[in-house]
């Protein structure tokens, strides 16, 4: 697979050079947590689980197409890879405009689609050495139900910028420096009082937790020197929460509010996009560049690897569900393994170009390519059973939502100088 593909949308991966947390500020008390996302929800990248798995209990159209079950449509000004984010009754997204150098963050009515706001969070100062694939914003948005907190590179640093509800600046970090190497599409994951970031680059980046009522930093690691597109997540794992990372040739464990360095073991690739997910025990990570591999990991601290393969997965996260690991490759395979310890069960050639991340909703994923097509297949590890497919869009990069029954998805109509984007919220009409 090519190394392009790396840069797109949702992303995650790390390491560190086995640092120390540096903490600043140890005055710092953690406020009270927002409460936490509600079912209705869907607040980061790869949902209120950070694992790709959406509330069994909805809904969603199996059926749809650009007249099919569309509630509405909204045009998304510009261009971007990150997904949308869906909170109480707004949804939020990030896009860019190239031409005029603006990196904006946009609000919609979740009901009707009315723009409800659109704030320009940078001028100027973009960088365009990126791949011709990657866009000026690849980075999911996180809302914590009081704030909007969005990810970009501007001016060769990386900002994390906290806006309110109505889209008023709160406060803005830099957090490092950023040589571009593919491009940039960290999203930000809410962990209890705080937000949590990785800038991993070719100038050494950082992964660092934020206070999110004031962006402050609270810890941070220092990262290598080393292209890799990370989006940290949380996971209850081995019997505790733990933030965890792929990449720079490394898994890495941290503990997400103290910041210490919980394990960290060499066996990952330098490139990596995919978010690492777990059966609770495992951990289980793929890349990438230079290395092509799969790889599970104990995550008891024993530095033991319990299997691996030299299957790819570069760009989509993959899903766990009742002790089996799903992806689908870039290049549109899918394959059904044993989580416990790798036994492939089944695979098959969806063909077509993957960059969204495939979503499982109860017994099903939903996988959508780069062309508009979604597969809807059982996650079964019987075999392969397809249940449909649907049409929507001609170029698609963000990973569709699925939330209250209904779908959120970022896709783009024509190309070249015709090509523009729509944000679709698919369900069923009510009679």
């Amino acid at each position: 697979m090519q190394r392009f593909t790396v840069v797109l949308l949702t992303i995650f991966c790390g390491s560190l050079n086995g640092s120390k947390a540096t903490a600043l500020g140890a005055e710092f008390k953690a406020p009270a947590a927002v409460a936490a996302a509600s079912k209705a929800d869907w607040p980061s990248f790869r949902g209120p689980s950070q694992n790709g798995v959406a509330s069994p209990d909805q809904q969603p159209p199996l059926t749809w197409s650009e007249t099919d079950n569309v509630l509405w449509k909204a045009p998304v000004p510009g261009r971007g890879h990150a997904s949308p984010t869906v909170y109480g009754d707004r949804v939020f997204l990030a896009t860019a405009d190239e031409a005029l150098e603006l990196q904006s963050v946009l609000c919609f009515d979740r009901r009707t689609g009315d723009a409800k706001w659109k704030i320009d969070v940078h001028t100027g100062g973009m960088d365009h050495h990126g791949h011709k694939k990657s866009s000026q914003a690849s980075a999911t948005v996180a809302c914590d139900g009081e704030r909007v907190f969005a990810n970009f590179v501007h001016d060769g640093g990386v900002y994390t910028t906290a806006l309110d509800l109505e889209g008023r600046q709160l406060w803005q970090t830099r957090l490092s420096d950023f040589v571009t190497h593919q491009g940039f599409g960290s999203s930000p994951t809410i962990y209890q009082s705080l937000l949590l970031v990785a800038t991993d680059n070719k100038a050494g980046g950082v992964v660092a937790a934020l206070d999110r009522a004031t962006g402050k930093v609270v810890w941070q690691h220092e990262r290598p020197k080393q292209p890799n597109y990370t989006s940290p997540v949380v996971l209850n794992v081995a019997g505790r929460p733990q933030l965890l990372l792929a990449g720079c040739d490394h898994m890495s464990s941290f503990d997400p509010q103290s910041g210490k360095q919980l394990w960290e073991i060499e066996n990952s690739t330098t490139e990596c996009v995919g978010a690492i997910v777990t059966d609770g025990q495992l951990v289980f990570a793929s890349g990438g560049y230079p290395k092509k591999l799969t790889v599970a990991v104990r995550a008891d601290g024993s530095d033991q690897v319990a299997w691996e393969n030299t299957t790819q997965t570069y760009v989509p996260s993959m899903v766990v569900h009742k002790d089996y690991l799903y992806t689908v490759t870039d290049a549109g395979i899918v394959y059904c393994w044993k989580a416990a310890t790798g036994e492939e069960q089944w695979k098959t050639r969806l063909g077509g170009t993957f960059n969204a991340s495939p979503v499982l909703v109860g017994e099903l994923l939903f996988a959508t390519d780069q062309e508009g097509k979604t597969t809807i297949f059982k996650a079964s590890p019987t075999g392969f059973e397809s249940v449909g497919e649907n049409h929507l869009g001609e170029d698609v990069y963000a990973t569709p939502v699925f939330v209250g029954g209904q779908i959120f998805m970022r896709v783009a109509h024509g190309s070249g100088d015709a090509r523009r984007e729509w944000l679709y919220c698919l369900g069923a009409k009510k009679s």
